[in-house]
C-alpha cells in the first residue's frame, strides 16, 4: 500500500510555493549600514581579502558550505532518461537531504547536455562559486567519464 498518493505528491511540490528550495540571508539586512556591509561599499574588504589569499574564500562566503548537485536527468533512478528538466524535483529533493541531514546548502544545476567533455566544462567553470560538486543521475558511461 502506498504511503501516499499521487495528488498527495504534487500538491507537496506545488503548496505553498512551487518548488523544495529557497534562499535566506543568514546576516542581518535591515538598516543600511547591514545592507553596505553586505555589499557596496563593504563587501569590497571580503573581496580584496580573497584576492590576496583564495582560502579565505570559505571564511568569508557560503562557499565551503555550498554544493552543486549537478544532473543532466539521464539515469534518473526509476524514472529512467527524463531529462534535466524533468529531473529537477529529483534533484531539488537532493539539495533538501544535503541541508535537513547534514546542514550544508545545496543547490541543483540541471544541465541540457549529453556530452561528458561539455559536462565537464560547465562543472569546471562553476568550482569558484561551489565547495562541492555532487554528480547525480547521469547514466553510464558518461558518469565514469
Amino acid at each position: 500500500m502506498a504511503l501516499f498518493t499521487k495528488e498527495e505528491a504534487l500538491a507537496y511540490h506545488e503548496v505553498p510555493r512551487p518548488g523544495k528550495l529557497e534562499v535566506l540571508p543568514v546576516k542581518p539586512c535591515f538598516t543600511q549600514k547591514d545592507l553596505s556591509l553586505a555589499y557596496s561599499p563593504g563587501v569590497a574588504a571580503a573581496c580584496l581579502a580573497i584576492a590576496d589569499d583564495p582560502s579565505l574564500a570559505n571564511v568569508y562566503t557560503g562557499r565551503g558550505n555550498l554544493v552543486a548537485v549537478v544532473s543532466n536527468g539521464t539515469a534518473v533512478l526509476g524514472l529512467g532518461n527524463i531529462g534535466p528538466l524533468a529531473g529537477k524535483p529529483v534533484m531539488e529533493g537532493k539539495s533538501v537531504l544535503f541541508k535537513a541531514f547534514a546542514d550544508v546548502n545545496a543547490y541543483d544545476i540541471n544541465l541540457a547536455l549529453t556530452d561528458p567533455d561539455k559536462i565537464i566544462e560547465v562543472v569546471k567553470a562553476l568550482e569558484p562559486t561551489f565547495g562541492g560538486i555532487n554528480l547525480e543521475d547521469i547514466k553510464a558511461p558518461e558518469c565514469f567519464y
